[in-house]
């Protein structure tokens, strides 16, 4: 009977009770030791790190605020799916074509049109959460036939074809820049292929650091290009409080950014999918909350100067190589990330990384989103051969990287937004057709 009671308390529980558990699987809600659930939160700090300070860097945006938001938005996360969805919120790229659109941001330096740039975000973010209670009240099923993997696949390959100018442009400054570029993507690559056990899933981390240092050599050393100013990092404090920066609406940006919650759906409803099959067991039951939690995480992010954010894959990997899903994980790594966020150095330390290296990070990390999509068809069977597929995918690929835009007014619908809202609407106008032309 104690037991029996027991669980029926643990069943009725919000939150689980983590049980200890030291040696193979562990589940969501069991837990490590506190020592090593200490080393293996820090292993999911590491692990978002490149990522989510990347992103910001390519927007103009503080990277000392983005951190820190990640880790509010992943603690946001955890209470709303009640402790029970292992996941980490990072900085998501999928912003960074339209926001560099909407603020016409130059790719160096603080972004002066941030604010502009949050309230799109924080538009991004209503609809969001606006999707997300439509899915808690009606299920996943119409998001599914919305956006099938074709045209899923199709629009996050426009979103990486319509950033590869902005990577190309970083490394072109001079031959000098060319080769820091170049030799940082090979890093990455010689890393992702070569590198033993868990430096293997670091690539874009270790990538920074190398291209970073051989800058510093050529540069600083040896008058190859201009120098790092180390002035503004000796200057920084160790702690103090972040810039926080409010947003400013504008219909025009919120009408361009704020299609990319469609992009965050499917990347969220793809991710919790993925942990769901790593564990054993269906998470369905918590995806209208998942989509809730990213919206609102979203929202409070942009709302003081942070990227959106979305469910990390690379933190997916890492559990994926442990074994180890427990949410405590994460909560810890939220806690760290929000101190990181105190830390002026820190953000000194981020901004000292010469453009040429952000330029080949960003050829890696923008090949990988287009390069994403061939994931995706593959992984869903994905049939070319049906000309209601081939020709949504390949109207939304040219709208993308050609950045074709629409004027309705004072309205603009920027490269991504048309290929996003051209590939749905495209598609469903085909099908629809194809039926009709059946019956």
């Amino acid at each position: 009977m104690p037991t029996a009671i027991a669980s029926d308390e643990q069943a009725e529980s919000y939150f689980p009770r983590w049980k200890l558990k030291t040696s193979g699987v562990i589940m969501p809600e069991e837990r490590l030791s506190w020592g090593q659930t200490v080393v293996s939160g820090l292993q999911h700090c590491v692990a978002m790190s490149g990522s989510t300070i990347i992103a910001p860097l390519l927007m103009g945006f503080d990277p000392n605020v983005a951190v820190l938001f990640s880790g509010v938005g992943t603690l946001i996360f955890f209470v709303i799916v009640a402790g029970r969805v292992p996941s980490y919120l990072g900085s998501s790229f999928a912003f960074i074509a339209v926001v560099i659109a909407a603020t016409g941001y130059a790719g160096q330096g603080p972004n002066p049109n941030v604010s502009v740039a949050l309230g799109g975000i924080v538009g991004a973010g209503v609809l969001y959460g606006l999707i997300a209670l439509v899915v808690m009240w009606s299920g996943v099923g119409w998001v599914e036939r919305l956006l099938p993997p074709a045209v899923t696949g199709a629009v996050v390959a426009a979103i990486g074809l319509n950033l590869a100018p902005v990577a190309v442009k970083a490394v072109s400054a001079g031959a000098f820049d060319t080769w820091i570029g170049l030799a940082t993507v090979l890093i990455i690559g010689v890393v992702a292929v070569a590198a033993p056990g868990l430096w293997r899933r670091l690539p874009i981390i270790v990538g920074a650091i190398g291209g970073y240092l051989l800058y510093l050599v050529f540069a600083n050393g040896f008058g190859f290009g201009k120098p790092i100013d180390f002035a503004p990092l000796s200057a920084a404090p160790w702690f103090g409080l972040p810039n926080f920066t409010t947003p400013t609406f504008q219909a025009d940006a919120i009408f361009l950014i704020a299609p990319v919650a469609v992009i965050l759906v499917a990347e969220n409803l793809g991710h919790i999918k993925a942990v769901g099959a790593m564990t054993g067991r269906s998470l369905d039951r918590y995806l209208g909350r998942a989509l809730f939690a990213d919206s609102l995480a979203t929202i409070v992010a942009a709302s003081g100067g942070g990227t959106g954010v979305t469910t990390y894959a690379e933190n997916i990997g890492v559990m994926a190589a442990t074994k180890v899903y427990s949410t405590l994980l994460f909560a810890f790594a939220a806690l760290v990330s929000i101190l990181l966020g105190f830390s002026p150095k820190f953000g000194a330390l981020i901004l000292s990384i010469p453009g040429p290296v952000i330029g080949g990070l960003s050829i890696v990390l923008f090949g990988l989103i287009a390069a994403m999509a061939g994931r995706i068809w593959v992984e869903n069977k994905v049939d070319f051969a049906d000309p209601a597929n081939l020709i949504t995918v390949a109207v939304a690929l040219i709208a993308g990287a050609g950045d074709l835009t629409l004027k309705f007014g004072a309205f603009t619908i920027g490269g991504i937004g048309t290929a996003t809202f051209g590939a749905i609407i495209f598609y469903q106008i085909l099908t629809l057709t194809r039926a009709q032309h059946a019956d």
